[in-house]
C-alpha cells in the first residue's frame, strides 16, 4: 500500500501544538483521538510526511480501524480534511489551522457541509467583553432564551467557552439573537455541532453583512446551488454531494477562485474526455487553467488553439521521426552484391 501523504505548515524538527487545541478540543476528546493526532502533528516535522497506517497502528499500539475513527473525528470537529482517491482509499490528511498561535484562521474545510460563504473569513478578532459585560448579557432575557435554546440544538451543556463565542457573536460580530439561533440551527442541520465551525460561518456571514435570518437562508440557498450545478455537469443527479466532493468543490470556488461557469466547463471537458464524473480529472483541468492565469471562459479559445497547434506539431514530429526510423532501418543494412550466375554455377557442379 502506497504511502498517505500529510501536510500543514508546521516549522520543519518542531511540533507545534497550539494552546487552542489543549483548551477547546482536547478536553472533549477521546484519549486515542488525541494521542493519534499527536502522532499525525509529529509526523509533519518529517522530511517526506508521509505515514502507512499498519506503521501507525504498531507504534500506537491500536488498530487502523482506530485511526481512521480518529481522523473522522477530527474531520468533523473541523480539524483535518480527508481526501480519497479515485479507488476509494484514503491518500491525503490536511491538518488545518495549525499556525502556532493562540487562535487559528477559521477555514470550515473539512466539515461536511461549509459555510454558506467565503471559506475564508478572517480571523477572530480579540472580544471586547468584558466581565460586568458577559454579566450584564447572561442577565438579558434575549440571551438566557439563546442560550438555553444552544443547549437544546448542541445536545450539551455549554461550558464557559461556549458561552462567551455566542456573546462574541452578539456583541462583537453584532448578529442578532435571533439569527445566532437561526446559525446554529443550520450547523447542527448540517452534522456539525462544532463551535469553531460554527465561528467560521458567524465569521462568514458577518463579512457578508448578514443581518437577517432571511438573508442567512437566501446566502445557503445561492451556496448549496453551486454544488448541485457542479454536479450536473458532472452528470450527477438526484444525491447530494459527499463531504470529500464538499471539499474539492470548495477548493475549485475559494481557493481557485473561479466562477461557476469556469468550473461546469472543465467538469463538462472531464466527462467528455473519460466518459465519467471524475473530480480528480476536473481538478487536474482546473489547476492547469489556474496555473496558466485563466479567469474567464473566453480565454479558453485562444489555450485550446495553442493546444491544438501544439498537438499539431507534435503529430507531424513523430510522422518524421517515424519516417526516419524506417528508412534508416533498411538503407542502414549493409547491401551486398552477388554474381548470382557464379553462384548457379556452383550449385550446379555440387
Amino acid at each position: 500500500m502506497s504511502g498517505i501523504r500529510i501536510e500543514s505548515n508546521f516549522s520543519p524538527n518542531v511540533t507545534m501544538i497550539p494552546n487552542w487545541f489543549i483548551d477547546q478540543y482536547m478536553p472533549k476528546a477521546n484519549g486515542e483521538f488525541v494521542k493519534i493526532y499527536l502522532y499525525l502533528a509529529r509526523l509533519l516535522s518529517q522530511p517526506d510526511g508521509d505515514f502507512q497506517l499498519a506503521s501507525a497502528a504498531d507504534t500506537l499500539y491500536c488498530t487502523e480501524r482506530d485511526i481512521l475513527r480518529a481522523l473522522k473525528y477530527w474531520e468533523q470537529e473541523g480539524l483535518a480534511v480527508l481526501t480519497y482517491g479515485e479507488d476509494k482509499k484514503l491518500c491525503r490528511i490536511s491538518l488545518t489551522a495549525l499556525t502556532g498561535v493562540s487562535e487559528p484562521s477559521p477555514k470550515p474545510a473539512a466539515a461536511q457541509t461549509p459555510a454558506p460563504a467565503s471559506a475564508e473569513p478572517q480571523p477572530k478578532k480579540e472580544s471586547t467583553l468584558t466581565p460586568d459585560r458577559v454579566k450584564e448579557l447572561k442577565e438579558n432575557e434575549d440571551i438566557i432564551q439563546l442560550l438555553f435554546i444552544a443547549e437544546q440544538y448542541l445536545g450539551k451543556t455549554l461550558t464557559p467557552t461556549d458561552t462567551n463565542r455566542i456573546l462574541y457573536f452578539y456583541e462583537d460580530l453584532k448578529l442578532p439573537a435571533d439569527l445566532i439561533e437561526y446559525l446554529i440551527e443550520y450547523c447542527v442541520s448540517k452534522g456539525n455541532r462544532s463551535m469553531h465551525y460554527i465561528e467560521a460561518v458567524a465569521l462568514s456571514w458577518a463579512q457578508k453583512g448578514i443581518s437577517t435570518v432571511k438573508m442567512a437562508k437566501e446566502e445557503s440557498h445561492s451556496y448549496n446551488k453551486k454544488y448541485f450545478t457542479i454536479l450536473k455537469a458532472l452528470g450527477i443527479r438526484n444525491r447530494n454531494p459527499v463531504h470529500t466532493e464538499i471539499s474539492i468543490m470548495d477548493t475549485w470556488i475559494n481557493d481557485y477562485g473561479f466562477t461557476l461557469d469556469l468550473i461546469c466547463e472543465a467538469c463538462t471537458r472531464t466527462v467528455l474526455q473519460t466518459g465519467q464524473a471524475s473530480f480528480q480529472y476536473a481538478d487536474t483541468i482546473l489547476k492547469d487553467w489556474k496555473k496558466r492565469k485563466i479567469h474567464h471562459i473566453s480565454q479558453l479559445s485562444a489555450l485550446d488553439a495553442e493546444f491544438k497547434k501544439n498537438q499539431k506539431k507534435g503529430t507531424a514530429k513523430e510522422t518524421t521521426s517515424r519516417k526516419g526510423s524506417s528508412t534508416n532501418r533498411f538503407n542502414n543494412f549493409h547491401q551486398r552484391d552477388y554474381d548470382f550466375e557464379e553462384l548457379e554455377k556452383r550449385f550446379s557442379n555440387k
